[in-house]
């Protein structure tokens, strides 16, 4: 089903959710405006005249069957302009499967989707993995709309389409993206492409190769020299570094592809195999992906473990897909410790995802409100500054050993540390 409240939005909600990356969708949409004002029913203007239709009318009598000569009559039709009889007449049959309209949008953008597919799978590749609109714009142009004028011109004119959708609606996308609150360090990394060019739905760990704390591995990163980098870092001490913006790609998994639309961390390790992280680094990596999940909205991540189905794989509107390093490069990374926990990490953070607590009473205002039972409990990203205010004796509990301090409250005093308050 088709979501948006304008054709165009419609159009980009169903491209983007297709797996295209921002530029991939933006540079269609450019062509198919070119083409067709976007507009499913619309006949080629010069054809008007010569059939005798309006672009209702015309529809009307295909659908009816009053009109019979859609496939040879020569006439761009639909989003695309198809013109080519074969193509016509695939899309009329797609339609009447259907049982709908010829000129109804979703037919169309599903026929678009199955062509591409089908027929055009090195233009839905570079759609999928395009990271400039430029080579979005032209890929469709040259390869799959195919028109007599394919000049420097038009494709500039197109190319310019494709930008205006993509400041519409991957600004959008990238203005709503926030950081986590879990971060005890930031020190932006120069070594990064703003924005990214596709919605975040993959999370991507790996192991840094040392035992260091966030400090130590977002100020690795912050050197041009590196060339490298991450969106978060995860410490030896479960600590968490923002390194590079979620909002903006990081040069993490040498996969442009894959960094444009995963959020990438680095967690500190041991430097050899099988580069096992520490119980706090563990911990504090649990967290922050649980909280990534909930801020760009999804309710379960997915881990396939097969590099293929992964990689093909397009994760519903919930999902938040996995993939790891080794995949892209000859690396051992994430090491075998956090691989072989993959599985695992995905099931505890969907675990987490989908709980829900009971009411106990009526009246309760927030009956959703996460309640930690003693220290232990606390997440370690919390812990420092929970255990502050406990040393301080500002914090009691029940007086058995019992704190129940809310999640809320645990953010408070964090931030409350992080601003020297608790010193």
């Amino acid at each position: 089903m088709l979501t948006g409240k304008t054709n165009e939005e419609r159009i980009w909600n169903y491209l983007t959710e297709a797996g295209m990356t921002a530029c991939g969708a933006a540079g269609l949409m450019g062509n198919l405006y070119a083409e067709s004002g976007l507009i499913p029913t619309n006949l080629q203007n010069t054809y008007e005249k010569k059939l005798g239709y309006t672009d209702a009318a015309y529809t009307a009598a295909v659908d009816s069957g009053a009109y019979t000569n859609f496939a040879k009559d020569g006439a761009g039709y639909g989003l695309a302009q198809w013109t080519y009889h074969t193509r016509k007449a695939a899309l009329l049959a797609f339609a009447k499967a259907a049982g709908k309209s010829v000129g109804d949008m979703e037919i169309q953008v599903d026929f678009l989707l199955h062509e591409l597919s089908a027929s055009f799978k090195t233009v839905l590749a570079t759609l999928k993995t395009a990271a400039t609109i430029k080579e979005a714009s032209d890929s469709v142009l040259v390869n799959f709309e195919c028109p007599a004028d394919q000049s420097a011109a038009v494709m500039e004119k197109r190319a310019g389409y494709a930008q205006t959708f993509y400041d519409k609606y991957a600004g959008k996308e990238n203005q709503s993206m926030s950081n986590s609150a879990l971060v005890t360090y930031t020190n932006i990394s120069p070594n990064k492409n703003s924005p990214r060019t596709h919605a975040i739905d993959t999370i991507t760990i790996h192991c840094i190769v040392g035992q260091w704390t966030a400090k130590q591995g977002c100020d690795y990163f912050a050197s041009t020299a590196r060339q490298e980098s991450a969106n978060y870092i995860v410490g030896k001490d479960g600590s968490i570094g923002l390194c590079v913006e979620e909002k903006d790609r990081s040069w993490c998994s040498s996969s442009a592809s894959n960094d444009h639309r995963a959020v990438t961390i680095e967690v500190a390790s041991n430097t050899a195999d099988p580069y096992a992280v520490t119980a706090q680094a563990y911990a504090a990596l649990l967290d922050l992906v649980t909280d990534i999940c909930k801020r760009n909205g999804k309710s379960k991540l997915v881990w396939l473990g097969d590099k293929d189905k992964s990689l093909a794989y397009t994760p519903a509107a919930g999902e938040m897909l996995m993939t790891v390093h080794r995949w892209f490069a000859n690396k051992a990374c994430p090491g075998e410790y956090l691989y072989s926990r993959h599985a695992a990490i995905a099931a505890e953070v969907t675990k987490r995802l989908t709980v829900t607590t009971t009411p106990t009473d009526e009246n309760k205002e927030d009956d959703d409100m996460k309640i930690y039972k003693l220290l232990a409990d606390v997440p370690s990203s919390y812990k420092d500054a929970v255990q502050k205010v406990v040393n301080k004796g500002a914090l009691r509990g029940t007086g058995n050993g019992e704190l129940n301090v809310s999640e809320d409250l645990c953010r408070t005093l964090t931030i409350l540390d992080r601003l020297g308050k608790l010193d």
